[in-house]
């Protein structure tokens, strides 16, 4: 039996139990920063199977780590972790938000060095308690308030343990370095920057990335070079000002409410760049305490992308030069923070080429096409940045599914049946890159 064949034969005997994992993980959604229960449970799992385990202040960068929780969140989080049946010996190595997990497995023959990024959070969304809804029907609907797994990172998750369990069958026949990277805080792009910041993916020769659906809506289909990656940075601006009586002494206040404005007009006014896609929104604008008051606090929180990190960091410096020059203006003090980002990026031709004659060869795919548009922005990019800069080969891939509903949405569900297309070409893709070479 060839490496592919048995490839699919040991995807077909793990359906099961990865479906088992999905399930689990759907039920116990965590969002960004806060995933100590499904980090705990990967690492205890890879470290089971002899992998090379590394979390918290060994694979996260804690000044390159973006939007995280203030310090109570992480500590409530962390500790409700514990009575859900998380390890409390991995739990506590990812103290502070760490949650990130790296497992490494060293094959005999030296050879190159191939590394997977699955990401593990959830979002902000409450589930639908539509009685319908397929998780609620099979009772594994999320147990935590006000987040889900709305966006199929359960199952990305638990293909990344499928594929750990794979490689390992067979270790034999493969030659190099595997890294398997269990990333937090993918949803609003705050966590992949940490990681690579770290180092983690500096000695990568081939590096994959995957999601389910988006532009791939059905089951069977594969998208095998995933391009229009758009960088973007996010930041939250808070303007203060001097409250006072508006009726009484306007002169004496400094109006936060008239800057934020300010900055809003101006920064929607930012020319756009002629090499390509660049984009600026203020999405939200809080400003104020009552009619009869100088405002003195604003909030804003915007975002800039662009068809490249260059487009991209245009837009960004153009941004922050307005928010202050609208503060200054008004005489109000400014604080800027970034609460995520994403570089540009596109997959190496030479490796998306390599990945469809895969999945050809596999013949499990109903549809397999070329080329597709991703149109927004995935922090997998920064990974792939990194390891190019290196000389390396990237390659993102959308492996479709049927969906219930869109991403984000409450009445998020995929298809099942879609993690054994997942875990067969990432393990495919992986084997034919690793395998020992014939002489």
């Amino acid at each position: 039996m060839d490496l592919m064949s048995k490839v699919i034969e040991l995807a077909d005997k793990l359906q099961e139990s990865t479906v088992c994992c999905r399930r689990d993980l759907h039920a116990h959604p965590e969002a960004g920063w806060t995933e100590f229960r499904t980090a705990a449970i990967v690492a205890a799992t890879l470290s089971k199977l002899g992998y090379e385990v590394e979390t918290g202040n060994k694979v996260i960068e804690e000044d390159a780590m973006m939007g995280r929780p203030d310090q109570q969140v992480l500590a409530d989080k962390q500790e409700r972790v514990i009575s859900q049946g998380a390890d409390p010996f991995w739990v506590e190595q990812m103290t502070g938000g760490k949650t990130g997990v790296v497992g490494t497995f060293s094959f005999q023959q030296p050879g190159p060095t191939v590394a997977i990024r699955f990401d593990m959070d959830a979002n902000d969304v409450c589930e639908t308690e539509d009685v319908q809804h397929y998780p609620r029907r099979g009772k594994f609907n999320s147990v935590n308030p006000g987040v889900m797994h709305a966006c199929g990172h359960d199952g990305h998750t638990s293909v990344g343990l499928a594929v750990a369990k794979i490689l390992l069958e067979l270790k034999s026949s493969l030659t190099g370095k595997i890294k398997l990277i269990f990333q937090p805080a993918e949803e609003g792009v705050r966590g992949a920057k940490a990681m690579v910041t770290k180092g983690i993916v500096d000695d990568v020769d081939y590096m994959l990335g995957s999601h389910f659906g988006f532009k791939m809506k059905h089951t069977g289909q594969l998208a095998c070079n995933v391009v229009g990656f758009l960088a973007t940075s996010k930041y939250d601006v808070v303007f203060t000002g001097r409250p006072a009586h508006a009726g009484a002494a306007p002169e004496a206040g400094r109006n936060a409410l008239l800057a934020g404005a300010c900055a809003a007009l101006n920064l929607h006014a930012i020319s756009r760049h002629s090499e390509g896609v660049s984009r600026i929104n203020v999405g939200v604008l809080e400003a104020g305490t009552g009619r009869n008051v100088i405002a003195d606090k604003a909030l804003m929180k915007l975002e800039t992308r662009g068809a490249t990190s260059k487009i991209n960091q245009y837009m960004a410096e153009e941004a922050t030069r307005i928010v202050k020059a609208a503060a200054a203006m008004y005489d109000v003090q400014v604080q800027i923070t970034e609460m995520g980002g994403a570089a540009g990026g596109k997959n190496t031709e030479e490796l998306s080429s390599q990945i469809k004659n895969i999945a050809q060869r596999l013949n499990i795919f109903e549809e397999i096409i070329d080329t597709c548009d991703f149109g927004a922005s995935e922090d997998f990019s920064y990974f792939m940045e990194r390891v190019q800069e290196n000389k390396g080969k990237a390659a993102y891939i959308m492996v479709g599914a049927d969906l219930a509903a869109g991403h984000h949405d409450s009445r998020f569900d995929f298809d099942e049946k879609a993690l054994a297309y997942a875990t067969k070409i990432l393990a495919s893709v992986t084997v034919e890159l690793l395998m020992v070479k014939e002489k």
